[in-house]
């Protein structure tokens, strides 16, 4: 249903689904926890696309406490002095994607479970530059380097940030014959798509689906 009480063709309302759910893992990817060994905490909202909302006012950035009353998403067009030169793609999203308790608490859901690997795990809270130094590193930067995605080593962890929409194979010759698996968190946790993430341990090769965060552990 529309808007406007009008029904919408059932390809379409399956394309506005399709949309939701890669929407929501935009926003995890994008506004993750941050997996480093330093934290920034970040409370979730939406600002209807506005790219700039500093001085937007509450009308686009105020929080919505009750999943009730959704996030914000779809208010209005965002101010044109940032956005205008959008509005064209922006408007179609704004006024049919409906954003409720299912998509917020989801979201929501899925973000824990990623804050529960942050606070868990000794290798994200390192003390010193040293420390961090001695344990991070990215193997495949670079050449090797596949745009949108990065491949982080930390400790006995790696942690595949997968900002493309295609699922993505990053092998790291280095590790082949050596125990992954998906982290326990994650493996039971909230998103089914970060589920589907896998390690081959013959070549290497962490399989991640699009627009999701996974982190592996060593098992051996």
């Amino acid at each position: 249903m529309g808007t406007h009480g009008t029904v919408r063709p059932a390809r379409t309302r399956r394309l506005d689904r399709r949309h939701e759910a890669d929407r929501h893992h935009r926003r995890l990817v994008r506004h993750r926890p941050r997996l480093s060994p330093r934290p920034a905490p970040y409370l979730l909202r939406s600002k209807s696309l506005d790219r700039n909302s500093y001085d937007s006012g509450d009308w686009f950035n105020a929080i919505h406490w009750s999943c009730a009353d959704g996030n914000g998403f779809g208010r209005g067009l965002p101010p044109a002095a940032d956005n205008a030169s959008k509005w064209p793609y922006g408007k179609p999203l704004l006024s049919r994607i409906e954003v409720g308790c299912p998509q917020i608490e989801g979201t929501s859901a899925a973000y824990r479970d990623l804050l529960k690997i942050r606070t868990t795990e000794k290798a994200f809270s390192l003390d010193t530059a040293a420390q961090v130094q001695s344990a991070l590193s990215f193997p495949l930067s670079g050449k090797d380097e596949t745009p949108g995605v990065i491949t982080m080593e930390l400790g006995d962890l790696v942690v595949v940030f997968n900002a493309t929409p295609q699922a993505q194979e990053q092998r790291i010759a280095a590790l082949a014959g050596q125990g992954y698996r998906l982290h326990p968190v994650q493996a039971a946790g909230a998103d089914p798509v970060v589920r589907s993430a896998a390690y081959e341990a013959e070549s290497g090769t962490f399989s991640v689906p699009g627009r999701t965060v996974a982190v592996f552990s060593r098992t051996a």
